[in-house]
């Protein structure tokens, strides 16, 4: 199971096409309206395994995403209208350049018909489309952006794996078991600006030291986020009959650095909730959230109209069997946005105001089913459960059969006093009937002539 994981992945997409590009590059509040979802069968599995003395194991897992239209509320090949990633994204990376040559690009990209906005396809977007915007880029300003391929937000993901993750097999100590030892083989990155923040903190995501408590935490290293994030206890719960803790991000998951100081390490900052991961991401001004600025500074929220936050809809969780720290139902939800604005001399970015736009939003959601689910469930919750009620039964047994030995051997004790013969008190003598004194009597006055004779 941990090699080839069994449960059924998905990855659901929803998308925020923008309803009025044209007056956003007047100045205007962006209107969004949400798409999808557009769901993706997930499959994973390990190679490269590699256990090594020490009692750790080095793996690399990878991702394959299938479309699922049969899920869907819509198909790949729907057309949507978000910011252009590319041209907007560079606007920001190049405002600090000199004049005339944000003006010499600006014109290149006009002769490529570029805008603020661009009209792609789903499957375009997800996974890369080709754009001589690169070339032009690569040209102008070598280096600015790391690929010369296709261009999509989850282009990175498909077929391809997470990183060389090592951690512990518990063999040593069980409460280390899937602890990560290192990642990449660094045991912390260098994204980030405090030692706090740039730390390779619990598993690689997948399960957790068994034995958990409600003062328990779930800390993990995701690669995508590229940081450790820590999900807290919220209740306890029972899924499909297994009794499960559901984990949640606590509201400092994405607090800037003055709401939650810990958090200074990821700024430069913006709002509270949001989370600036450009050093990350190729140096574009991208920001990861929960969905719809859920938990996030109402600033973000009253900027874009058509995001409607909620916890039902748009918190995390993570469902996870304490006695084993294996996840039963799980559903990871975050959001991609962009910081967009006007750039002096890139005409492209107009009279655009300062806001960070929502692009999409996606949820990696599993759930244990099927024959794993009955074989979990026989295993770790239906036999224990026979065995303690065996126990208390066998107790039960113990203590009849000791009563029923007691009366027994009590029994037994008394039937054998019954039938025994008594033997008399030697210090009582016994009454002497009416029939014996006579005889007595005579025997006396045998006695005395005898002596009056002698």
């Amino acid at each position: 199971m941990w090699k080839d994981v069994p449960v059924p992945f998905y990855l659901s997409a929803y998308f925020f096409e923008v309803m009025n590009p044209k007056e956003i590059h007047l100045g205007a509040k962006p209107v969004v309206n949400q798409r999808g979802p557009y769901v993706y069968r997930e499959y994973r599995y390990k190679t490269n395994i590699t256990f090594h003395d020490n009692g750790t194991v080095s793996f690399l897992e990878y991702r394959r995403f299938y479309f699922q239209p049969d899920l869907s509320d819509g198909t790949e090949e729907d057309y949507i209208v978000v910011p252009n990633i590319l041209v907007m994204g560079a606007a920001i990376m190049m405002e600090k350049l000199p004049h005339f040559l944000k003006v010499l690009i600006s014109g290149a990209l006009a002769g490529f018909g570029q805008d603020a906005f661009m009209n792609r396809t789903v499957g375009e977007i997800m996974w890369g489309y080709d754009d001589p915007l690169i070339d032009v880029l690569n040209n102008f300003v070598p280096g600015l952006i790391p690929f010369k391929e296709k261009f999509g937000l989850f282009v990175d993901f498909n077929n391809s794996n997470t990183g060389l993750f090592t951690v512990y097999t518990g063999a040593t100590d069980i409460k280390q078991i899937h602890i990560v030892d290192t990642w990449n083989g660094l045991k912390k990155v260098n994204y980030w600006r405090s030692n706090e923040c740039n730390m390779i903190n619990g598993t690689s995501g997948e399960m957790w030291p068994p034995f958990m408590t409600p003062s328990s935490s779930l800390e993990f290293y995701s690669p995508d986020a590229c940081r450790s994030m820590k999900l807290v206890y919220e209740q306890s719960g029972v899924f499909k009959g297994v009794p499960t803790y559901r984990f949640v991000a606590p509201k400092t998951l994405f607090a800037n650095g003055t709401d939650y100081p810990p958090n200074e390490g990821f700024c430069p900052c913006r709002e509270s909730g949001i989370q600036n991961v450009s050093t990350c991401r190729m140096n574009a001004p991208v920001f990861i959230s929960h969905p719809h600025f859920y938990n996030g500074d109402p600033a973000l929220v009253d900027a874009v109209d058509g995001l409607h936050p909620s916890k039902e809809q748009h918190g995390l969780f993570l469902d996870v069997h304490p006695v084993t720290g294996i996840p039963m139902n799980c559903s990871i939800k975050l959001q991609l946005s962009l910081y967009i604005k006007k750039v002096s001399g890139i005409s492209q970015t107009g009279q655009i105001n300062p806001v960070v736009l929502p692009i999409l939003w996606f949820a990696e959601s599993g759930a244990i089913e099927g024959s794993v689910l009955k074989q979990f469930y026989t295993n770790l919750v239906l036999i224990p459960s026979v065995l303690e009620y065996v126990q208390y039964i066998c107790i039960g047994l113990g203590v009849a059969l000791m009563l029923a030995a007691i009366v027994l051997e009590v029994k037994r004790q008394r039937h054998a006093r019954e039938k025994s013969p008594r033997e008399p008190d030697p210090q009582t003598k016994p009454p002497l009937s009416s029939e014996t004194t006579p005889l007595l009597q005579d025997a006396s006055k045998t006695n005395q002539n005898t002596a009056a004779e002698a």
